[in-house]
């Protein structure tokens, strides 16, 4: 199964990476489409953009706020939606999208999984001059052990570091 096109805007500082597309976002072709992972409510936090608005709408508050979306994997072979299950990956081009959009300081993690790809199909990015690397927790409803509050203040490291650039 194949994932999701990238979201970016003209000049993005902050490229926020998961691993792959739930079978509920990719049924509904929306990033972070299930309402129970608390991506939306983390970006509305962060970034003012609000989590009710239609997903073209919270697109365009990412894009304006500087953040692009894409995921590690962009293709894969997996059993339902748990990370754990993806096999058979062809990975996305990360390195690529960096030289094409050189204004990206910032490379955000969206949950272990994320970071696990990304070492594993492109370890070079994780090294790479001028861009910091963050690994957070998983906005995903699996990820269960940390409130959405608790997430909100994890991730409010990317908006910290955001606002040096």
């Amino acid at each position: 199964m194949s994932g999701l096109p990238p979201v970016v805007g003209p000049a993005p500082v902050i490229l926020v990476l998961g691993s792959f597309p739930s079978v509920f976002s990719l049924r509904v072709r929306e990033y972070y489409g299930n309402p129970r992972n608390g991506f939306w409510r983390v970006m509305e936090a962060l970034f003012g953009v609000p989590a009710d608005r239609p997903y073209a709408e919270r697109l365009e508050g990412l894009k304006a706020a500087g953040v692009a979306l894409w995921d590690v994997v962009g293709a894969c072979t997996r059993d339902g939606s748990s990370d754990a299950s993806i096999r058979e990956v062809a990975a996305n081009d990360i390195p690529g999208f960096l030289d094409r959009h050189p204004t990206v300081c910032i490379v955000a993690l969206n949950g272990r999984a994320a970071e696990h790809w990304l070492r594993r199909v492109h370890p070079a990015v994780l090294e790479r001059p001028g861009v910091r690397v963050l690994a957070l927790p998983s906005t995903s409803p699996a990820n269960a052990r940390l409130t959405l509050e608790e997430k909100i203040e994890a991730w409010q490291a990317v908006a910290r570091t955001g606002e040096k650039v």
